[in-house]
């Protein structure tokens, strides 16, 4: 049976078949006002263009409520607004990276200061994780009823006292309580970012200026592990969370002065928990959507299990300094932000978003055998040079996976972005969190377990892709509904 569903929706995933129409960016009027001064014209029901109510199968989306209206600005307004959402909405979803990677060089450093074993302090992390995955679940549902602005700036004050309380704290059990209210708080700025997205653009347009975030994000990840780094050479780990206080009061300020809101009311949902949840229920329903969120979420699992063990087994198994990690970690970095760029602006458009995802998953399941073969002594004692390259594949290869899982699902959602945001947000940290303390289980004397959870992620991840989404079989509806 031909799927039923959007036209742009299916460009979308199909590349550039067609999908320059499909792909136009969606400005809601109020954002261009505010913003560049222009006001938008053409407005037409986005349920004009909406999907048929989701079939039995689950491959089409559900409906968007009646009356949805969407502005369609002038291509120079539609610049001027798009920089400056793309900076802000960059520097939002800069925000976990340097909540974990500044700390990442510290924690060994840690262990020592508050006499606490090294999985234990890894749950500062777990927390951390667990934090902004549940804060996403409230944060999203809210965003849709309120707008994107207001709970955005709630979240944002909550961090920076959250990250304050931190930098004191006496215990390892306090810290970790803290992380969590961290997370929970800076989970606002990771969902709404995804949803302000959504209300901007559709189609391959959005998962472009998803990989354009991936390039301003991915600066925070390259620069954080060197500026933690070279904190600790003229202070302790607290004064990382220094820091982070003072990073969370500058984008507190410039969120209030400069992002405009998103969400006119008339697109807002009046419902409340109830609602929120039968919303959420209604996306799980869609089988795709749930196979491009949990394929997204394992991946990202894979991505976490390097990040949370990687410290240990660079300085504590290879003997590598805290400097030399963060300069490890700055090139992977380096390497993430450019596949996401060559993701961006070569494939996209070029090849199916689809094809380019099992492209990225297929390199991040071999370079996690790889580094397994490696660490379980396959090829003799090996040294810190051939594990540096596996870890740079594999988190390279990423940049082909987490913008196209997020984009591939967001087509498919326009008129509840938030709830949509906090479902794919939340299962990808859940998941992490999960992974984290698994990577520790065997001490800090072998790479093992980290080799392990990050093969097993990659390998769920393709069976989710493969057995929920079926590219290949929308793709032969899509030809027979033509035929």
């Amino acid at each position: 049976m031909p799927e039923q569903g959007s036209t742009r929706r299916d460009e979308g995933g199909q590349g550039g078949q067609g999908g320059q129409e499909g792909g136009k960016g969606h400005i809601p009027g109020a954002a261009i006002a505010f913003v560049a001064g222009a006001t938008a014209a053409d407005a037409t029901p986005a349920s004009a263009s909406a999907p048929a109510l989701a079939s039995a199968s689950g491959d089409a989306p559900p409906v968007p409520p009646s009356g949805v209206q969407r502005g369609v600005p002038s291509p120079g307004a539609r610049r001027s607004v798009g920089l400056l959402v793309t900076l802000i909405l960059g520097s939002l979803t800069a925000v976990p990276p340097l909540s974990m990677d500044m700390y990442l060089p510290a924690l060994p450093e840690v262990t020592d200061s508050l006499h606490a074993p090294a999985a234990t302090v890894q749950l500062t992390l777990t927390a951390c994780l667990a934090g902004m995955a549940l804060g996403q679940l409230v944060v999203g549902p809210m965003s849709d009823k309120w707008g994107r602005r207001r709970p955005l700036m709630v979240g944002l004050l909550i961090y920076i006292v959250a990250t304050a309380v931190c930098a004191f704290a006496p215990t390892v059990e306090l810290l970790v309580a803290f992380r969590l209210l961290q997370g929970l708080a800076g989970a606002a700025g990771i969902v709404i970012a995804r949803a302000v997205v959504r209300d901007l653009y559709d189609g391959v347009d959005m998962a472009r200026f998803f990989s354009t975030l991936m390039l301003i994000s991915g600066v925070a990840p390259i620069i954080a592990p060197l500026i933690g780094g070279q904190v600790l050479r003229i202070t302790d780990w607290r004064g990382v969370f220094y820091i982070l206080t003072a990073v969370g009061v500058v984008l507190t300020v410039v969120v209030w002065r400069l992002l405009p809101e998103t969400l006119a009311p008339e697109q807002r949902h009046s419902g409340g928990v109830a609602e929120a949840l039968r919303t959420m229920r209604g996306l799980l329903a869609d089988r795709v959507f749930t196979g491009y969120m949990l394929t997204g979420g394992f991946a990202f699992a894979a991505l976490f299990a390097y990040v949370s063990a990687s410290p240990f087994v660079i300085q504590e198994i290879y003997g590598a300094s805290p400097q030399t990690f963060s300069i490890l970690f700055g090139v992977n970095s380096v390497g993430l932000v450019l596949v996401g760029q060559i993701n961006g602006k070569i494939l996209v458009g070029r090849v199916s978003l689809d094809k380019v995802l099992t492209a990225g998953l297929a390199i991040v399941a071999a370079a996690s055998a790889a580094l397994l073969l490696m660490a379980a002594g396959a090829f003799g004692e090996v040294g810190l040079v051939p594990i540096s390259v596996g870890l740079f594949v594999l988190m390279s290869a990423m940049s082909l996976c987490l913008p196209n899982t997020n984009a591939l699902a967001l087509m498919r959602t326009p008129h509840a972005a938030g709830s949509a945001s906090a479902l794919l947000g939340t299962s990808s940290f859940l998941v992490g969190a999960i992974a984290t303390p698994l990577v520790g289980i065997a001490g800090e004397h072998t790479a093992v377990p980290m080799a392990v959870v990050q093969l097993a992620c990659a390998l769920v991840a393709v069976g989710c892709f493969m057995g929920l989404c079926r590219p290949w079989q929308r793709r032969a509806d899509l030809k027979g509904a033509d035929s």
